[in-house]
């Protein structure tokens, strides 16, 4: 198979021996598996008289380590490529945006497009999540001042999130009483200007929030614990001191299943939900990070082969169908 991934452009630029990086196991379980793999990023996209073309270079695997080369960026047409990996991390913004209109012009019977960017374009982490309404806690999206003063009055304890950042950026606390509610809320809604999405704290948030773990409709057994870190109420830190093992209980796999089957329908077959107290507080859909260093470490597994098969079988039998139908 011939794949291409589309990787944040921060990755690029540390791409050598970043195994926190979901996409470091990814490609080098593909390399492995005698795939030949391509990275990009979104500003390497391009229409040529309506088809889609990228400028990659090649990755591959040296002394257990993959790295790409550096001077060897050519240029493919997408069509060329039977999987396209879109990973770039949030914020979506219009570069993201104008990268997935790019890439509506490739023909998917001939490329697969995982997650499928018209999906990813229409499916925002925090404000889609209310899909799930009943599985989420308390919440409202507004940019209205009153109405988020409202909230927090009845709810006394809340969590306010910008819409499209990622790693917990911008995300606030507030309780009622706090002597800087009105600047905290004015700076979230750039007075009145921005919605963001509101939530009724969860007390459990103190011991971090579990990262749940799709691949198409099936949930995946592993699961971590991303705890808060130093001097903050939420994760906000990728060290192996703030990733704890944790638990799926039979009762959250069957919970959460609905949710699998719906993103997968719409195109999202790989994506994360962050957990807390059986609630869900986010779905990360963009470039969900799978833990997988973490996953291995704690659970003595090899998640990314899981991975790996997925992706490859998924490309065969979606090629399959187009070809049937």
């Amino acid at each position: 198979m011939n794949i291409l991934f589309i990787i944040d452009r921060i990755e690029l630029k540390y791409f050598e021996f970043n195994n926190l990086v979901t996409n470091f196991w990814m490609i080098k379980g593909l390399l492995e598996r005698d795939c030949n793999v391509r990275i990009a990023t979104i500003d390497m996209l391009k229409l040529k008289q309506a088809k889609a073309f990228v400028s990659c270079s090649e990755a591959y695997i040296h002394d257990g380590n993959i790295f790409y080369d550096k001077s060897g960026f050519k240029e493919f047409a997408v069509e060329d490529f039977d999987i396209v990996m879109f990973r770039p991390d949030p914020p979506v913004n219009l570069d993201y945006i104008n990268a997935t209109y790019i890439l509506d012009f490739v023909d998917r019977s001939k490329t697969k497009i995982l997650n499928e960017t018209k999906a990813i374009r229409s499916f925002n982490e925090k404000l889609h999540s209310v899909m799930f309404n009943d599985l989420m806690p308390e919440n409202i999206v507004t940019s209205s001042f009153d109405d988020i003063l409202e909230f927090l009055k009845d709810k006394e304890e809340i969590i306010l999130k910008p819409l499209n950042q990622c790693f917990g950026g911008g995300v606030m606390y507030l309780k009622k009483g706090d002597k800087n509610t009105a600047v905290i809320i004015n700076q979230m809604t750039n007075k009145s200007h921005n919605a963001v999405m509101v939530q009724k704290y969860i007390p459990q948030a103190k011991y971090g929030d579990k990262r749940v773990l799709f691949l198409g409709e099936e949930i995946l057994p592993y699961c971590v614990q991303k705890v808060p870190s130093n001097n903050d109420f939420k994760f906000c830190e990728h060290s192996d001191a703030n990733i704890l093992k944790a638990v799926l209980s039979d009762d959250e796999a069957e919970k959460f299943k609905p949710v699998a089957k719906k993103l997968n329908s719409m195109g999202i077959c790989m994506a994360g939900l962050d957990v807390i107290d059986g609630k869900i507080i986010e779905i990360n859909v963009t470039s969900p990070c799978y833990f997988i260093k973490e996953i291995n470490g704690h659970f003595g597994c090899h998640i990314e082969n899981d991975i790996c098969d997925f992706i490859l079988s998924y490309a065969r039998e979606k090629t399959s169908t187009s070809i049937l139908s």
